[in-house]
């Protein structure tokens, strides 16, 4: 059964985030960032469209230029019947105690729609603006140390642990999470720390989308560490989605996104990604450089025009509903069972994709299971 997922909006939406990519000092990142400020109202709009257009669970995002994830989850969990929420927490500035606390009882007011997705890194700059100034390796240590405490807060009644990062003495959650033995742990990262740590501890692997050949190959490491630690994880994959009726009007929409787009920008942005740490930003520049000449067609219906922007979950399907129904399902027979699906507007995009693709989608699969 495929599960999809979508991204909140909580850094404001708008397809400007384009023509304003290169600002990186912002006075009021509202009005640069986005035309649609991230209002409870307005996020309460997207979520409630999401549940009602076919996505299984919404992730809230983390970041210093977005609404807070646990807040956020916790003003909608009213204005929801059956979404989940898959908030985003980072180890280095939260306790694993104060942190189980507070899924906890956001599992149990939404009766068992919270889930977790831990995220170690950010760009250097943002990380050191927040105060954690530990090295790639350091933070990934201390992310598999987080997880390992928080699954132990989860399923143990009473513990001592005396780790590198985090010392606790008959630590305890009162208020266990609902879902049993304990809600599942999204995780991610290209690099070899990240596929260590989530053969070992997460429940979903969660890649970016890539050409399903580079895909394939990720997915092939990370199963192979997770058969030598004992272990069955499920598979996210993260993608953008551009709509036409045809494919012509899709590629359209797809270059009009760049239109405002400086060519300053794109090696400010090459150069960027070479000097930071994210390997799988690096892996998606190779994509990029290698496919610019191409007008960043990467292969049939793939395009890395957002991710020569913003980086990060930026290659996209684009075509018609039809099109990327199919290319979907290419990523699900590779072994995906989360489908994350986003774009510019993430409003009228997440209408789009649960009216015309993830019908599809369902329909396709249930007419191939039958025929089998």
């Amino acid at each position: 059964m495929v599960e999809f997922i979508t991204v909140l909006p909580t850094h404001g939406d708008s397809q400007s985030i384009f023509s304003n990519a290169a600002h990186s000092n912002r006075v009021d990142p509202w009005k640069t960032i986005s035309d649609r400020e991230p209002s409870l109202e307005y996020l309460k709009t997207v979520i409630q469209q999401a549940e009602k257009k076919g996505f299984d669970t919404v992730l809230l995002p983390t970041g210093n230029t977005c609404i807070d994830s646990i807040v956020t989850a916790s003003a909608l969990i009213t204005a929801t019947e059956k979404i989940k929420f898959l908030f985003a927490a980072r180890p280095g500035f939260i306790s694993p105690t104060t942190f189980a606390r507070q899924f906890a009882s956001l599992d149990y007011y939404s009766n068992k729609r919270a889930l977790v997705n831990i995220v170690t890194g950010g760009s250097p700059q943002e990380l050191n603006a927040d105060g954690d100034f530990l090295d790639h390796s350091t933070r990934y240590k201390r992310t598999q140390e987080f997880i390992h405490v928080l699954k132990r807060l989860f399923t143990e009644d009473n513990f001592d642990h005396d780790g590198d990062f985090y010392t606790l003495k008959n630590a305890s959650l009162f208020y266990k999470p609902l879902q049993q033995p304990h809600p599942k742990i999204f995780f991610g990262g290209s690099s070899a720390a990240a596929k260590k740590i989530a053969a070992k501890e997460a429940d979903v692997y969660m890649l970016w989308g890539e050409t399903l050949e580079l895909t394939q190959q990720q997915l092939e490491e990370i199963k192979v560490l997770a058969v030598q630690e004992k272990r069955l994880l499920d598979y996210s994959i993260s993608l953008q989605v551009i709509l036409g009726d045809t494919e012509e009007e899709a590629w359209a929409k797809a270059d009009k996104l760049l239109k405002n787009v400086g060519q300053n920008h794109f090696a400010y942005k090459e150069k960027q990604t070479k000097s930071g740490e994210s390997e799988g930003n690096k892996r998606l520049q190779k994509l990029v450089s290698a496919s610019k000449d191409n007008g960043f067609r990467i292969g049939p219906n793939l395009w890395a025009g957002v991710a020569s922007v913003v980086g990060g979950n930026g290659i996209s399907l684009v075509g018609t509903p039809d099109q990327v129904a199919d290319r979907i399902i290419e990523y699900v027979d590779l072994g995906f069972s989360k489908i994350l699906l986003r774009g510019y507007p993430f409003l009228e995009t997440i209408q789009e994709v649960g009216d015309y693709v993830i019908p599809r989608v369902h329909q396709k699969l249930s007419a191939r299971q039958y025929s089998r």
